[in-house]
């Protein structure tokens, strides 16, 4: 049979031998559509230029590498689309007072521009906490991780039992309103329940007013006790639901929550003390104690004091490893350690596979012995 033109063109472009399957890693996408989804909020959609399977585990994220005025800027966002749509992914941002890159976005990110991302990775999602009933718990944009589980979810057929509660500002700020309620009127065991702080006038709204506290849940989700809770959010509702679930006697080996929009404070108060406890140590340090960290791709090397990062490492030479978060959260500093061993305190930024495969994150990485680095 005789194949049209129009199949000779597409035919080939979805053959196994074409198509490649996403990796944790540096990809180069372009923007495929962007799609308002409240008068703040925008979802920016993504494609390879040759196709690529994006597969992830829903509530997982990507770091951008973007220029802005210059100036090379990583940052973090969840995906938002589901991996049950492989082809392309999604992520979904919201304006804020002072938003340096998520205002950015909105202002210049257009349909067709291409940029660099790195990922996916992250420890928050729901192929690795898999449970036969879930609670997703969101505040404001911190919806998308758990957007995504919803899709999956629902795309796949999944028999999960699903009790989703979302909380926003005004009616008008809920993000992703119509495909919840559709997928909840389509499926028996989704139950939708949504709460608005306030409404302002003109806005009509017959749910939930207020915040998320004992009394709602209770209506809510009664048996929320035996449910694997997913949680996003700001940080104080994050911190408020927290409290609540423990006042309760809730399980919290059962809680789960999305933390890389923020580094804990904790967490960076003490990585600026470890650097600070460095820095005063590094003169009293004997020079058998030090040790060498080569990279072998520039052939450069350096000596490192106990205590120093991989990545403090490469600075001292003038060499820019891309780094987003410094505290192992997104992965974005990874680079394949050839030899020697590191201590690596990480926060979820890189899988057990590449830890197998000898991948490190450089920023939390401190070198037990000398070691070479592939940079």
């Amino acid at each position: 049979m005789t194949q049209s033109p129009e199949n000779a063109l597409i035919t080939p472009y979805y053959t196994a031998v074409s198509t490649n399957i996403w990796s944790n890693g540096r990809h180069v996408v372009r923007c495929v559509r962007e799609i308002y989804e409240t008068w703040d909020t925008k979802t920016f959609i993504f494609m390879a230029e040759q196709p690529v399977m994006f597969f992830f585990k829903p509530g997982q994220f990507v770091t951008l590498e973007l220029e802005i005025d210059g100036v090379q800027v990583m940052r973090s966002y969840t995906i938002s689309s589901s991996p049950s749509v492989p082809y392309s992914f999604s992520i979904t941002v919201k304006r804020v007072a002072n938003g340096y890159v998520s205002n950015w976005l909105h202002e210049n990110l257009r349909q067709g521009d291409v940029i660099a991302v790195h990922g996916p990775v992250g420890l928050f999602n729901c192929i690795d906490n898999p449970a036969d009933k879930v609670l997703l718990l969101s505040g404001g944009v911190g919806i998308t991780p758990l957007m995504s589980m919803a899709r999956w979810y629902f795309d796949t057929n999944s028999e999960v039992d699903i009790a989703f509660v979302h909380s926003a500002r005004t009616p008008r700020d809920i993000i992703y309103q119509r495909e919840l309620e559709h997928m909840s009127s389509r499926v028996p065991h989704f139950a939708l329940h949504m709460i608005c702080e306030r409404q302002e006038i003109g806005q009509v709204w017959h749910g939930y007013r207020g915040y998320l506290d004992l009394a709602k849940l209770e209506l809510m989700v009664p048996d929320y006790q035996q449910r694997e809770i997913f949680c996003c959010g700001p940080t104080a509702y994050m911190a408020a639901v927290k409290k609540l679930l423990k006042d309760q006697g809730y399980d919290m080996t059962r809680y789960h929550e999305e933390s890389f929009g923020a580094t804990p404070s904790d967490v960076k108060q003490d990585a600026l003390e470890q650097a600070e406890i460095a820095s005063e140590e590094a003169d009293a340090i004997n020079q058998e104690d030090l040790l060498q960290v080569q990279f072998t791709a520039t052939g450069k090397s350096v000596q490192v004091a106990p205590g120093e990062t991989v990545h403090n490492a490469a600075a001292k030479l003038g060499m820019h490893i891309p780094k987003g978060c410094g505290v192992g959260i997104c992965g974005t500093c990874k680079v394949l350690k050839t030899t020697g061993e590191v201590t690596m305190e990480h926060n979820g930024g890189i899988t057990d596979e590449d830890v197998e495969a000898g991948y490190i994150l450089s920023c939390c990485s401190v070198p037990k012995t000398d070691v070479a680095i592939e940079y």
